[in-house]
C-alpha cells in the first residue's frame, strides 16, 4: 500500500495511472455495447432482448401498487369539475351617495356576469352529482366536465346554505359514481385522499388532481361568517386548494367519507393550503340528501322565540354555578316556541339534544342547523335544579 502511495506522490505518476484507468473504463463500455448490440441482434437468444423485459416493467408496476393509488384508480372517474355562471345586479357607488342622487336621480343596475369554478362528484349511475352550496348556490348557469372532456349542462336539484351542501344533477346515464362510507368510523391517522379541480385544472386536463394526507381529527367545528353551520368536520393535511371546493376526500377503499370545503390559509397574504383542511362529513350530508332530492330545500323556516348571553364570571357568581359553561337565556318571546315550550328567562341551557352547550357559538349552531318539525331536548338549570324541556320548532 505504501508503494502505491508513494507512486501518486509524483504529478508524472498520477497523470500516467489516471490515464490508464481512463483508457481501461472506455475500452470495457465499448466491449459492454457490443454484446448488448449482439444480444439484441439475436433475438431470443440474449437475456437483453425486450420480450425478456416486459416482465421486468410489469413486475415493478404492480410492486408500485398501493391502497392509495387503487383507491385513486376507482374513484377518478367519478369526479367532475364544475363552472357556474352567476349574473349579478352591480350600482355605481356615484349615484347611490344620496348627495349626487338628489341631481341625477337614481340609476339603473348593471347586470354583470361572474364566474367561478368548482368540484364535485357523481353519487349515482342516473346522474346526480354531491357538491358545495357555496360552489353553485346562486348560480344561472352551470356546466360540468367529465374525464372524457365531455362538458354537459347542469341543473340544481337541492341546496342548503347552513349545512353548505348541494345536489345538482345531469342528464346522463350509465356514469360510474363513488359509494359512500361512513365517516362516524373513521380513524384518525388513517390515510386521506382529496380529489378535484384546483385552480381549474380539471378543465384543460379532463382529470382530477389528486393529494393524499390523512386524517387529523374528527367532530370539529369551525366558526365563519354567515348562517352556515359547519360542526362534525373532518380535518385533513391532504392540500385543499382554490377549485377544490365540492370534491370528494376517499379512504383507502374508494369510499367517499367528506365533501372537502374549508381551508386554513394562515392568514395575512397566504392563500394556499398550510395543510389545515377541513370537510363535511359524509354522514350529516346523508342526513339531508333524501330531502334536497324530494323538496329542493332544508325547510329552516321557524323561529325559536328566545335570546341568550354567555356566562362571564360575574354571571356564573351571581347565580352560583360551577363554571362558565352553557348560556343564560336573557329573554323569551310570549306565544313563540321557546314560550311554548316552558322556558323562562335565567334559564341556564346546559346540553341540547345530549350535546353539551359550552358558549353561545354552540347553541346558534345547534339551533341553526335544526329544521322545521324537529324537537330539540334543553337541558337546563332552574333555580339551581337540572331539568329537561322539549322545544318543538313549528
Amino acid at each position: 500500500m505504501e508503494e502505491v502511495f508513494r507512486l501518486f506522490e509524483s504529478r508524472k505518476n498520477r497523470k500516467v495511472i489516471i490515464i490508464s484507468v481512463l483508457l481501461l473504463v472506455l475500452f470495457s463500455g465499448v466491449l459492454l455495447g457490443k454484446i448488448i448490440f449482439d444480444g439484441f441482434g439475436k433475438g431470443n437468444n440474449s437475456g437483453f432482448n425486450t420480450a425478456s423485459m416486459q416482465p421486468v416493467v410489469a413486475g415493478q408496476n404492480e410492486d408500485r401498487q398501493t391502497p392509495i393509488t387503487r383507491a385513486v384508480a376507482k374513484v377518478s372517474p367519478a369526479i367532475v369539475g364544475i363552472n357556474v355562471e352567476e349574473v349579478r345586479e352591480i350600482r355605481d357607488p356615484f349615484f347611490d351617495d344620496p348627495f349626487f342622487r338628489q341631481f341625477f336621480g337614481n340609476s339603473a343596475p348593471q347586470k354583470q356576469v361572474v364566474r367561478a369554478l368548482g368540484s364535485g362528484f357523481l353519487i349515482s349511475e342516473d346522474g346526480y352529482i354531491l357538491t358545495n352550496d357555496h360552489v353553485v348556490g346562486n348560480a344561472t348557469k352551470i356546466s360540468v366536465t367529465l374525464t372524457d372532456g365531455e362538458t354537459i349542462n347542469a341543473k340544481i336539484i337541492g341546496s342548503d346554505a347552513v349545512s353548505d351542501v348541494a345536489l345538482i344533477k345531469i342528464d346522463k346515464s350509465g356514469m360510474p359514481y363513488i359509494p359512500f362510507g361512513n365517516s362516524d368510523d373513521i380513524i384518525i391517522g388513517e390515510w386521506a385522499i382529496g380529489l378535484g379541480n384546483p385552480f381549474g385544472l380539471f378543465e384543460v386536463n379532463s382529470k382530477p388532481t389528486v393529494t393524499v394526507g390523512v386524517i387529523s381529527a374528527t367532530n370539529m367545528k369551525v366558526s365563519t361568517e354567515g348562517d352556515r353551520v359547519y360542526k362534525n368536520m373532518v380535518q385533513t393535511d391532504a392540500s385543499i386548494n382554490a377549485g377544490n371546493s365540492g370534491g370528494p376526500l376517499v379512504n383507502t377503499n374508494g369510499e367517499v367519507i367528506g365533501i372537502n370545503t374549508i381551508i386554513y390559509t394562515g392568514g395575512g397574504y397566504s392563500q394556499g393550503s398550510i395543510g389545515v383542511g377541513f370537510a363535511i362529513s359524509i354522514n350529516r350530508v346523508k342526513k339531508i340528501l333524501e330531502q334536497l332530492k324530494a323538496d329542493g330545500k332544508i325547510d329552516r323556516s321557524f323561529n325559536v322565540g328566545f335570546r341568550i348571553q354567555g356566562i362571564d364570571e360575574q354571571i356564573a357568581k351571581y347565580y352560583n354555578l360551577p363554571d362558565k359553561n352553557g348560556v343564560i337565556v336573557t329573554q323569551v318571546m310570549k306565544g313563540g316556541d321557546a314560550d311554548k315550550s316552558g322556558l323562562k328567562t335565567e334559564d341556564v341551557i346546559l346540553m341540547v339534544n345530549g350535546e353539551k352547550i359550552k358558549n353561545e357559538q354552540d347553541l346558534i349552531y345547534a339551533v341553526n342547523d335544526s329544521k322545521k318539525g324537529d324537537k330539540l331536548i334543553l337541558t337546563i338549570l332552574r333555580s339551581g335544579n337540572k331539568k329537561e324541556i322539549e322545544l318543538v320548532l313549528d
